[in-house]
C-alpha cells in the first residue's frame, strides 16, 4: 500500500552537489523513521543515512559524514538527502526506505523501498 518515489539524481563531477527527494504515499509518513541506502555496481546494498520520525535524530555512515545531510518535511511527506562534495565512490543507485519503527537502527526494520535513482560522479 505504501509507495516511495525518488527523484533528483543525475550525473555530476567530483566536488559537485545533488539533492535527492523521496515522496511517500500510503499513510502516516510522520510516524516512521526513514533512511537512505545505496548500491554500487557489483556491490551489496549499504546504509547511508537515517532520520527519526520527528527529525530530531540522525545518523550517517562514516564515509559521508560532513558531506551528506538527511532531512524530512512531514507536512509534504517528503524525505531529502543533500549530497555535497561528491566523490567518485559515491556513484551508486540510491534508495529511500521507510521503517516500521519511529527510529530504525537495523536494515531489517526497513520494509518499504523506493525503486532507486542513479547518482553518477565523474572524474
Amino acid at each position: 500500500q505504501a509507495q516511495l518515489v525518488e527523484s533528483g539524481g543525475g550525473l555530476v563531477q567530483v566536488g559537485g552537489s545533488l539533492r535527492l527527494s523521496c515522496v511517500a504515499s500510503g499513510g502516516a509518513f510522520s510516524r516512521y523513521g526513514m533512511g537512505w541506502f545505496r548500491r554500487a555496481p557489483g556491490k551489496e546494498r549499504e546504509f547511508v543515512a537515517a532520520i527519526n520520525y520527528s527529525a530530531l535524530r540522525t545518523t550517517y555512515v562514516d564515509s559521508v559524514k560532513g558531506r551528506f545531510t538527511i532531512s524530512r518535511d512531514n507536512a509534504k511527506n517528503t524525505l531529502y538527502l543533500q549530497m555535497n562534495n561528491l566523490k567518485t565512490e559515491d556513484t551508486a543507485e540510491y534508495y529511500c526506505a521507510r521503517a516500521v519503527t519511529n527510529w530504525a537502527t537495523k536494515v531489517s526494520d526497513y520494509r518499504t523501498w523506493g525503486q532507486g535513482i542513479q547518482v553518477t560522479v565523474s572524474s
